[in-house]
């Protein structure tokens, strides 16, 4: 099937109470693993590529793998821009083909944050396309993208629903207490900040930062409205340390195909580990 909105499977996700994850790519072998979890779950998914990750491999190439993916997968598939920061980029992937797009203006004031997510939406909506929007910093490093922990503001719960108000967005990514990377120590979510920011918006909240959180406050996110949920740093946990695993056995082995071949599999049982915690399986 061809690819689809995040609009659509987070619809769906609402009214099943589940959450839909979002799975980073940066190559060949983990958009192979992101769609083999996925058909083995049965699941809906989201394959997404931050800046770093089209910097990498480039934006053809990633779009490409997506769509001959989705072309062949049996559940739905949507491809995302994880993290758009400027305008430009957003349009770019908008004309490559993505499905859904992320326009992340937390680093502006409120007003331009609203201007430039708004200036987002009026092209997304004339062709179908998602929009994801961010308010509130969230800490650590994604690619480029770098936010001090003693800097990370959470999201303020009315003006979250004072920005849904006057964007309209399909998703918002909050702040709670989570982080990009890897966590220092036991990340603590604000809960009560969550549930309140639900309370106040209608439409389905994003986490991002979420590899390495505890399952429980995974779980007990998602009751409280989270329907997408990020991952990229478990994935290059499990890819790399395949790697490492295979090399350590064999310090000779040159064959690519046996090294990333384990890396694609241990990336494919962890993200089935996820879809099965997200509450996903089986809402193809």
């Amino acid at each position: 099937m061809s690819l689809v909105p995040i609009s659509v499977l987070l619809s769906k996700a609402e009214q099943g109470s589940y959450a839909v994850g979002a799975f980073n790519c940066n190559n060949m072998e983990i958009v192979q693993a992101i769609i083999a979890a996925a058909e083995a779950e049965n699941s809906p998914v989201i394959m997404q590529a931050s800046q770093g990750a089209i910097k990498y491999a480039g934006i053809d190439y990633i779009t490409a793998m997506a769509r001959i993916a989705a072309e062949n997968a049996s559940v739905p598939v949507a491809l995302h821009l994880d993290h758009g920061t400027s305008f430009e980029q957003v349009m770019l992937c908008i004309r490559k083909g993505f499905s859904s797009v992320m326009i992340d203006g937390s680093k502006h004031g409120f007003e331009e944050n609203i201007e430039l997510t708004n200036r987002v939406l009026a092209v997304a909506r004339a062709v179908g396309v998602s929009v994801e929007a961010e308010l509130g910093k969230i800490g650590g490093t994604e690619d480029d993208i770098h936010v001090d922990d003693r800097d990370a503001l959470f999201t303020n719960p009315e003006e979250a629903r004072e920005f849904v108000e006057r964007t309209g967005v399909d998703a918002l990514a909050v702040a709670i207490g989570t982080a990009h990377g890897q966590y220092k120590g036991i990340p603590e979510l604000d809960f009560p900040r969550l549930e309140k920011i639900k309370s106040l918006v209608n439409i389905p909240i994003v986490l991002h930062g979420s590899s390495g959180v505890a399952d429980q406050d995974i779980v007990k996110a998602i009751k409280l409205g989270v329907r997408k949920v990020n991952i990229d740093t478990n994935i290059r946990e499990a890819f790399v340390q395949a790697c490492r695993d295979v090399l350590n056995k064999d310090a000779r082995e040159i064959d690519p195909r046996k090294v990333l071949g384990a890396a694609r599999e241990a990336a494919t049982q962890i993200i089935r580990e996820k879809i099965r915690l997200f509450g996903s399986s089986g809402k193809a």
